[in-house]
């Protein structure tokens, strides 16, 4: 598939009571070895395919869930601050509404509220509601999200491929820009496989109920100034070295933020560290996915899934 990277700023509309962003790309920092870089990167995950709620074997969370029914918006603090043992998020609570964005000093929207984030000059903390609302029904429903689970899911491998400027050491993945996305109208990767398409509304001949992960890595460039940014719905956490960075949940429209490499400071230059995605795509009508990073990663193992479909 060919992905064309954007050549014009994106403006972005954000929820009823939440800042609205504006999406700029992060200019390569110099000296950068252009030459040396690939011209894209192909990263492999894993796709898991959900049912609805409404219909038999349909999973809780997929299409609805809690006992008020679907609350739509951004919500923090669904996943640990840090990942399980076994590489996967772990439930924290039902979510906590995201009134107003965290930022930085140059608008850019990031996580709020961890020790273990650099602070800097001109950072604006969020508002976030004290106690939690539901998004997501339960752990126990929630564990299944990102793990094989006969009958509840079904997965297959999916790769994708971030194209570079020739001109720049940013790398972008948009559903977007690549033709065979365009074509879907989204990031709609499984559409007529693994359960086939969703019932109800939406555009026809659509599969709106997944989820995806990555397991990659990287080397640190300590000072290079080096960035992961994400815009998209729904659900998203990035974690580097097992620690959250990105936490962008709940069903929601296009949103984004990014996490400054050079904020965790426990990172030592020139060694090896790993950076795991997950998202999820609970609600239609819409899956929107934009990945932009100055790291060269790297598919840590080819993904363990539940069949194989061509």
């Amino acid at each position: 598939m060919m992905i064309r990277t954007a050549t014009a700023p994106l403006i972005l509309l954000g929820l009823a009571g939440v800042a609205v962003g504006v999406a700029h790309r992060a200019p390569a920092r110099t000296p950068v070895a252009l030459d040396n870089l690939p011209m894209s990167i192909e990263l492999i995950g894993t796709v898991r395919d959900f049912r609805e709620r409404t219909v038999e074997g349909g999973h809780p969370d997929f299409e609805g869930s809690g006992r008020q029914g679907f609350q739509h918006g951004w919500y923090a603090n669904i996943v640990q601050d840090e990942l399980g043992s076994d590489g996967k998020p772990v439930f924290r609570s039902n979510g906590h509404r995201v009134n107003t964005a965290a930022k930085d000093g140059s608008g850019r929207q990031r996580i709020h509220g961890k020790s273990y984030i650099k602070g800097k000059s001109g950072d604006k903390d969020a508002s976030i509601a004290s106690t939690p609302t539901p998004t997501v029904t339960s752990a126990a429903s929630f564990e299944s999200w990102y793990r094989d689970v006969p009958g509840l899911n079904a997965s297959r491998a999916l790769p994708i491929t971030l194209r570079r400027d020739a001109d720049s050491n940013v790398y972008v993945f948009d559903d977007k820009e690549d033709d065979f996305y365009k074509n879907r109208g989204g990031f709609f990767p499984i559409n007529g496989e693994l359960f086939g398409n969703s019932g109800g509304g939406g555009r026809a001949n659509t599969n709106y109920h997944f989820t995806y992960e990555l397991a990659t890595q990287f080397t640190y460039e300590e000072g290079a100034g080096h960035i992961f940014r994400f815009l998209g719905d729904d659900d998203v956490f990035v974690f580097v070295d097992g620690k959250l960075v990105i936490d962008i949940g709940g069903t929601h429209s296009a949103i984004d933020q990014t996490i400054e490499l050079d904020r965790l400071e426990w990172l030592e230059d020139g060694k090896t560290y790993s950076l795991h995605f997950f998202f999820a795509e609970r609600h239609r009508t819409a899956s929107n996915f934009r990945m932009e990073t100055t790291l060269n990663l790297r598919t840590i193992e080819p993904p363990q899934v539940s069949g194989q479909f061509d």
